[in-house]
């Protein structure tokens, strides 16, 4: 079972920032001690775009079909990414062995903004 990390339900400090609002979280599931950690970006609206052209470029709609390279192991993670750009919500669960290109770009973003992940 993955666990999604749901950005909020617009009732953060920054939900009246309007069409410039996007927030992006990320759960990292796996690997050796299996502990799970969090990531959450929730760019200025100035960083608007650079943070909508990360988001956009990312495979949303395709499937992420498990291949041989994914069979469950321990020191494999699991990556639940969610976005909300405006109203519209977006969220895939990528194996790390897909973790590569749009996702990978995406997902660095996400932990540079937020250094200090919580673990659980």
């Amino acid at each position: 079972m993955h666990e999604r990390e749901i950005p909020g339900d617009g009732t953060d400090s920054r939900s009246d920032a309007g069409l410039n609002h996007i927030v992006v979280a990320v759960v990292r599931t796996g690997g050796l001690a299996g502990m799970r950690r969090r990531w959450r970006a929730e760019p200025d609206p100035e960083q608007t775009p650079h943070w909508l052209a990360l988001v956009e470029q990312c495979p949303w709609d395709e499937p992420m079909d498990a291949d041989e390279d994914d069979v469950p192991s321990a020191d494999r993670y699991i990556w639940s990414i969610h976005a909300r750009v405006q109203d519209e919500q977006r969220q895939q669960v990528v194996p790390d062995t897909h973790m590569q290109g749009a996702w990978r770009e995406l997902v660095d973003a996400v932990r540079d903004a937020d250094p200090a992940p919580e673990s659980r």
